[in-house]
């Protein structure tokens, strides 16, 4: 974990007679961001007559909103609630698409006390990393329509402490601590057990891609070339997942070290979650609709988000249709 404390640095331009898009992620630059690697790699940003630069996510990173809103950004990785937040704040932000429409969230159990419904987190102890997490937690159960009823015990980004007893489950990631285990020779299953969120009852997309209006209003085609040399990095990806990961343990993510067969490993579990599991014939990118005024709208609602704006206020859906013309 000590990867998650790397600095964090603007990567500059490539291109100075192309218009640059400022692109902040939410998290370290690992292969998360298999797409923007390959489309920054092999030129396909640039194909598109736009340039890419890039600031890593973290930890200590600036809050997106706050870069987005002060301007420092133009477009910005963001998760469900805390875009929904933002804008109750009175940020006039848009979302443009999703990297992952299916959220990787979910909880790792072990066989002595094993969770795989909502009644099961009653009365655990549950190591999270903070408030996103506790957040999710108490929505699973408020849709169940069951009390709030765990205890928090704050932890880091690793499993460890869940294996040494230290709590009953453990909030994390399919293409992240789950996969730690499995690195350490534990199988899915027989060693621990882990539930997405999304099967619980608490569904929400992940990776949303948010931009302000102020940005996008007057530089469309700069977005919408983004999002072409995006969807193409991820249809690549999806060929050769070890090309991405090389690419960030040799380059985009060399500062963290990063261990290859781990990248290639992460980047190939993530690779469904990057389609809709019940639509799979929608493109990469692509918000929902019915998704989001449906499930993701009640998820919001079951964490104490009651006044919800108008979809089409906050979601822009054109953006990928159109964006997919021009491919």
């Amino acid at each position: 974990m000590l990867c998650a404390t790397a600095p964090v640095r603007a990567h500059a331009a490539s291109d100075p007679a192309l218009p640059v898009l400022r692109l902040k992620l939410g998290w370290i630059a690992n292969v998360q961001y298999a797409g923007e690697w390959i489309a920054l790699n092999h030129g396909l940003f640039r194909e598109q007559g736009i340039d890419v630069t890039w600031t890593a996510g973290g930890p200590n990173a600036p809050d997106p909103a706050v870069m987005l809103a002060a301007g420092r950004a133009d477009l910005s990785y963001m998760s469900w609630l805390p875009f929904l937040d933002a804008v109750a704040r009175g940020n006039d932000l848009v979302l443009v698409g999703t990297e992952m429409p299916r959220n990787p969230l979910g909880i790792i159990s072990l066989p002595a006390r094993p969770v795989r419904v909502p009644r099961d987190l009653l009365d655990l102890r549950i190591l999270a990393q903070g408030i996103n997490e506790t957040t999710s937690i108490d929505a699973v159960l408020a849709i169940a329509g069951l009390p709030r009823r765990w205890t928090f015990v704050p932890a880091g980004f690793s499993p460890d402490p869940l294996l040494d007893g230290q709590g009953d489950a453990f909030v994390g990631f399919a293409t992240n601590q789950k996969l730690t285990l499995e690195m350490m020779g534990l199988t899915q299953g027989r060693d621990f057990i882990f539930t997405n969120f999304s099967d619980m009852g608490f569904v929400t997309s992940a990776a949303l891609l948010v931009t302000s209006r102020s940005y996008l209003t007057p530089n469309r085609p700069q977005l919408l070339a983004f999002m072409r040399g995006l969807m193409k990095g991820w249809i690549f990806n999806e060929t050769d997942p070890a090309v991405a990961a090389r690419l960030v343990v040799e380059q985009y993510g060399e500062d963290y070290g990063f261990d290859l067969d781990q990248q290639i490993r992460q980047n190939r579990i993530q690779i469904p979650y990057t389609h809709y599991r019940d639509r799979p014939s929608l493109p990469l990118l692509s918000l929902d609709r019915e998704m989001m005024v449906g499930p993701m709208y009640a998820a919001a609602r079951a964490a104490g988000r009651t006044t919800l704006p108008d979809i089409d206020r906050i979601a822009d859906f054109t953006v990928v249709p159109e964006a997919l013309e021009g491919i």
